[in-house]
């Protein structure tokens, strides 16, 4: 067997269901990439456009000098799909999917450590090597594309023809040259945009970038300081992440119908109780989200997107937990809080029905 075929072998018996080779040659998408830096459409993602940052990701090598090859690889999450149930009645919100199990930085590179062990057994020598989820300056989706594993759909995302788009990429770089699979060269979009059509925020450009600056993702995510107003009320009751655009992209008819057990939903999180979640402490966030990528938009974050989230249901109910809100230690929180009690009771006034005016008119006799 071809060590190259062995490698894949291995890497579906860690739970891999892609896995592609190429080379570390520069980007073919990276002037794209600079002109969306220079266009401010990553928003407050300054970790992007630093000097360092660009010239790493405009060679791989700098990652990891001796670098050969690069083993890209797929690791399947569950698919959220519109009307299977990931969601049910009530004030509850809707979390991303990617994010209803543990967190990939943590599951991944260990897996990925797992297959360095394999190769070194293979080659009876060391390796030298670097693994990377998206915590490392590379144009991931390029690589992938390069390795054979998908096209760039219109929604930014990686698509598989037989996949969908359901799935964590990560990379190991490689100090051993391994022969390099051929791209994926077929654009499978067509004329199809639906998920431009169903974006909230009308975020997704025709070029196949995204203004960050609108992307609910972002928002609930990235975003450390206010929400915009104008964007909030399009946000409906997404507290962490969005998949809109690949909940309708027809591609993800093929999806598997389960991913990865590591990241299978915790209970709790795909639909949270979102007055339970807004009366969380610091301490209990840390608890209910301890090994969960939702830790990232910390508790302010998370608890101001709940808040949104509440004032877009408009239910009255919720003006109490959010009075409460009023009181949180976190100015961002209260802000937010205090724009949904503002939106409640807005929408309430208007769903008011005038009461009928009695008749003047004189009853006979």
């Amino acid at each position: 067997m071809h060590l190259e075929q062995a490698l894949k072998e291995e890497a579906a018996r860690q739970g891999f269901i892609l896995a592609g080779i190429t080379t570390p040659e520069a980007p073919t998408h990276m002037a794209a990439f600079e002109r969306w830096l220079e266009a401010g459409l990553h928003g407050e993602m300054a970790y992007l456009s630093s000097e360092r940052s660009r010239q790493r990701r405009a060679d791989p090598r700098q990652l990891l000098p001796q670098c050969q090859s690069i083993l890209v690889l797929g690791a399947p999450y569950f698919p959220s799909q519109q009307g299977k149930g990931e969601k049910s009645q009530g004030l509850e919100g809707r979390i991303a999917a990617y994010a209803w199990g543990a967190d990939y930085h943590d599951v991944l590179p260990e897996r990925m450590a797992k297959l360095v062990v394999f190769l070194e057994a293979q080659l009876g020598r060391p390796v030298l090597s670097r693994a990377c989820t998206d915590s490392a300056p590379l144009l991931e989706r390029d690589l992938a594309q390069r390795a054979g594993l998908g096209w760039i759909g219109k929604n930014t995302c990686l698509i598989h023809p037989r996949l969908g788009s359901y799935f964590f990429l990560a990379e190991l770089l490689l100090g051993v040259a391994l022969q390099p699979d051929p791209p994926f060269s077929t654009d499978h979009c067509g004329n199809c945009t639906r998920c431009i059509d169903a974006c909230p925020t009308g975020c997704i450009r025709p070029d196949r970038t995204l203004d960050a600056r609108g992307c609910i993702a972002y928002l609930t995510i990235e975003l450390k300081g206010a929400i915009p107003e104008e964007l909030r009320p399009r946000m409906g009751d997404r507290v962490f992440g969005c998949d809109i655009c690949q909940q309708v992209c027809p591609w993800n008819r093929f999806a598997p119908a389960a991913g990865d057990p590591a990241f299978a939903p915790r209970p709790g999180i795909p639909a949270p109780d979102l007055l339970g979640e807004l009366a969380l402490t610091p301490e209990a966030f840390k608890c209910k989200f301890k090994g969960s990528p939702v830790q990232r938009a910390k508790r302010r974050g998370y608890l101001r997107n709940v808040a949104v989230a509440l004032g877009n249901q408009g239910d009255p109910s919720a003006i109490p937990a959010l009075r409460q809100a009023l009181a949180d230690p976190e100015p961002l929180v209260r802000q937010h809080a205090a724009w949904a009690l503002a939106r409640i009771e807005s929408r309430r006034g208007e769903n008011q029905v005038p009461q009928s005016t009695q008749s003047t008119r004189r009853k006979p006799g």
